[in-house]
């Protein structure tokens, strides 16, 4: 929101206009999207109330992680005959490639 502002500063100047700000201890946020995962390593997460509405705020170093996992979903959808959905299953139930592949010839 307020880039190089210090957050004891911004929850200040926050609850000065009426919003409650809360901070949330996070060591990593991932938002799923249809267009591959987005991770945020060294998150500093509020969350922001004001009236009736709740909203996150998010600042971090953002890494997107879909390219290596769109490729290892192809790969294990063409050498396996999985579905796109299995296969993303099994990469998150394994963490990796090689496993994935032999959890899905069990």
């Amino acid at each position: 929101m307020f880039p190089n502002m210090n957050p004891k500063q911004l929850e200040k100047m926050a609850r000065q206009m009426g919003m409650q700000v809360e901070s949330i201890e996070a060591t990593e946020v991932i938002i799923k999207s249809p267009g591959g995962d987005i991770v945020v390593k060294n998150p500093q997460v509020s969350k922001v109330r004001m009236g009736t509405t709740e909203t996150l705020q998010v600042m971090g170093d953002f890494v997107k992680e879909d390219e290596g996992k769109a490729e290892d979903i192809k790969i294990l959808m063409e050498k396996v005959g999985v579905t796109e959905e299995r296969a993303k299953e099994l990469l998150a139930e394994t963490g990796d490639l090689i496993s994935a592949i032999k959890r899905a010839k069990e």
